[in-house]
C-alpha cells in the first residue's frame, strides 16, 4: 500500500491522476452532450430523455456522488502539479511551445470552468424543481449576461479539454514527431466540435 501511495503522490503518478480524471470526465461531458443534443429533436424529445433520466432514483444520486469525487480529485490533483511546477519554476528544461501555452492556459482555463460548473448547478440543477427542465435552462439563456457567461464557460472548457487532450497523450507517451502534427489537429477539432455542439444547444434553448 505504502508503494502505491508513493507512486500516486509522485509527479508521473499524479499525471497519471490528472489524465485518468479527465478521461472519466470527457465520457461524462460526452453523455451529457449527446443527451442535450435532445433538444435538436425538440423539446418533447428532450423532455422524455429527462424524464427517462430522473427515473434513475437510485442509481442518479450514486452516479452525481462519484462524478464529484471524480471532479475533487481532478481540482486536488492539478492544483498540486500546478504548486509543483511553479516551484520548479527555477529550472530550465528543454520543453515544446505547445508545452509552455498548455501549462500557462490550463490553470486559468480550469478555474473558469469550475465557476461555469458552479453557476449552471445555480440556475438549472439548484433552481426550481416544479419549473420543467427545459423551461429553466430557457429562462436562463434569455438573461443576456447569463447566456454570455454561459458562452464564456464553454469556451474555455473546449480549450481546457483540448489542452487536457495533448498533456493526456504526452503522459501516455503517445508522441512522436511524425504524429504530432495530427495529434494538434485533434486539439483542434475537439475545440470545434465541442464548442459548436453546446453552442448548438444553448440556441434551440433560446428558441
Amino acid at each position: 500500500m505504502s508503494h502505491v501511495f508513493r507512486v500516486f503522490a509522485s509527479s508521473l503518478g499524479r499525471k497519471y491522476i490528472m489524465a485518468l480524471t479527465g478521461l472519466l470526465l470527457g465520457g461524462f461531458l460526452i453523455v451529457h452532450g449527446a443527451g442535450n443534443s435532445l433538444i435538436f429533436q425538440g423539446r418533447e424529445a428532450f423532455a422524455a430523455y429527462a424524464e427517462h433520466l430522473h427515473s434513475f432514483r437510485l442509481i442518479l444520486p450514486t452516479a452525481g456522488l462519484l462524478l464529484l469525487a471524480i471532479f475533487a480529485l481532478h481540482i486536488v490533483t492539478g492544483v498540486s502539479l500546478f504548486l509543483s511546477n511553479r516551484k520548479a519554476q527555477g529550472h530550465r528544461y528543454a520543453v515544446s511551445k505547445s508545452a509552455v501555452w498548455i501549462a500557462c492556459t490550463m490553470p486559468a482555463t480550469g478555474a473558469t470552468v469550475l465557476a461555469f460548473l458552479f453557476l449552471h448547478l445555480g440556475t438549472v440543477h439548484f433552481a426550481d424543481q416544479a419549473v420543467p427542465l427545459a423551461d429553466r435552462i430557457s429562462q436562463t439563456l434569455t438573461d443576456p449576461l447569463l447566456a454570455v457567461l454561459y458562452a464564456v464557460g464553454i469556451a474555455a472548457l473546449s480549450l481546457h479539454i483540448s489542452h487536457g487532450f495533448w498533456s493526456l497523450t504526452q503522459t501516455f507517451g503517445i508522441n512522436h514527431p511524425r504524429y504530432n502534427g495530427l495529434i494538434k489537429i485533434c486539439t483542434y477539432l475537439v475545440v470545434i466540435l465541442v464548442s459548436s455542439l453546446f453552442i448548438g444547444v444553448l440556441f434551440s434553448f433560446r428558441r
